[in-house]
């Protein structure tokens, strides 16, 4: 401050305005800095935590199998010095699969899957997504409005009983899509409570993500009112999402999962979308939650559907590109060059786009997951990075950054 305002040290800071001013500034900082800790905490898992997610068999929800017919990929490889590095050293970098794929064929592929993370065994080498999932979701949520269980993304969810009288009713869809639910007093990155899935309670914070829809409506938020539409990174909103997809879709759920991964993807093994509760003996509805799993190649096979789908102007691709188009800033612009999802300007329709230092022409698809699940799609250049991660300490700029800013 005495950098800054000089005279104002000397002579008792001036004006009440000018104070004002001074102060809110201030707390800026504070907030951003206390962010960035609280991320620290949490994001950079620590190499002793068990950072694989909710175990696999006991959450097990909605199983797609594997297509006969899934696409075959060509292979060109040579290795990385960079990439080589980080997996010599994987017991402290947390790397476990690193696929690098462009010119229509995959030209670096190193792993090091372990066969199983405290105790929880990896099933059919299937790999958590984290909050990648979150954007697979809104992938979801684009062939459901392709097949006519959706109008568009400008329906208000006025007709789903389970969020009548909560601050989800009459939300519209592209907002929940661009994280904006009006929910930060209750949930989210916002309330900065060091994760983006507990929910404010009396006595106690409850993950949104294991305690199930019905529950987190009848409990928590039966009665309140959104707040002001802002960006408000949440679990929650997400599978408020997921969960109004479902309930649309009806008897046809399965069916849409087995239409996107299945026949339009064409997965070779089987995926999964987890569901939220271990028990439901007394709620008629399942919620889902975004929690995906799949093969390392399966997910290199979905980030490529989702590059065809752009550049052949299918359904889905025009759903892509109606929320790229409508896309919001994020209001913080934090920018830490260790992870997509804090190293990029905007937000749209679950997935992160802009990154820093990048030119602003170029479109490229972030979904960024806890302990460094990344997949970044170039459209421009059509390459795509598919890392897995048991967590987070393996140098992104250089295996992913870098790699991704390149335009030849």
């Amino acid at each position: 401050r005495f950098q800054t305002y000089p005279k104002r040290c000397v002579l008792g800071w001036g004006s009440t305005k000018s104070l004002r001013q001074a102060i809110q500034s201030l707390m800026k900082k504070i907030l951003l800095v206390t962010f960035i800790l609280i991320f620290s905490t949490t994001a950079f898992a620590n190499k002793n935590k068990n950072t694989w997610d909710y175990p696999l068999r006991d959450y097990e929800g909605w199983v797609v199998k594997g297509s006969e017919n899934h696409y075959k990929f060509k292979s060109n490889l040579r290795k990385d010095k960079n990439v080589l590095k980080e997996f010599k050293n994987n017991k402290n970098t947390g790397i476990i699969s690193y696929l690098l794929f462009e010119n229509d064929q995959i030209v670096i592929d190193e792993s090091d899957i372990p066969y199983s993370v405290q105790g929880d065994k990896i099933i059919d080498g299937m790999l958590p997504s984290h909050s990648m999932g979150k954007s697979l979701v809104s992938y979801v949520t684009g062939h459901a409005i392709c097949e006519g269980y959706i109008d568009n993304i400008n329906v208000k969810l006025n007709d789903w009983p389970l969020i009548q009288n909560t601050l989800y009713q009459d939300s519209i869809l592209l907002d929940l899509l661009n994280m904006k639910g009006g929910d930060q007093k209750w949930v989210g990155e916002r309330r900065n409570v060091g994760s983006d899935n507990r929910i404010k309670g009396e006595k106690k914070e409850e993950n949104v993500n294991v305690i199930g829809l019905v529950k987190v409506m009848n409990k928590y938020l039966r009665g309140t009112e959104k707040s002001k539409l802002i960006y408000n990174y949440s679990a929650l909103t997400t599978n408020v999402i997921m969960n109004y997809v479902k309930f649309k879709a009806g008897d046809n759920w399965d069916k849409l999962l087995h239409k996107v991964f299945n026949e339009h993807v064409g997965v070779k093994n089987k995926v999964q979308f987890q569901k939220s509760r271990k028990y439901l003996k007394y709620e008629d509805f399942v919620s889902a939650r975004y929690s995906f799993y799949a093969n390392r190649y399966d997910y290199l096979r979905i980030a490529k559907t989702m590059m065809d789908d752009w550049h052949n102007d299918t359904c889905a691709g025009k759903y892509l590109k109606t929320i790229y188009e409508n896309r919001i800033k994020k209001k913080d612009n934090i920018k830490h060059a260790t992870d997509v999802g804090l190293y990029t300007k905007s937000y749209g329709g679950q997935i992160h786009f802009d990154i820093f230092g990048i030119d602003k022409k170029r479109k490229i698809l972030g979904l960024s997951g806890f302990a460094g699940q990344q997949i970044l799609i170039d459209l421009d250049n059509k390459r795509i990075i598919v890392v897995s991660s048991l967590y987070r300490n393996y140098n992104w700029k250089k295996m992913v950054y870098d790699k991704i800013k390149k335009t030849n």
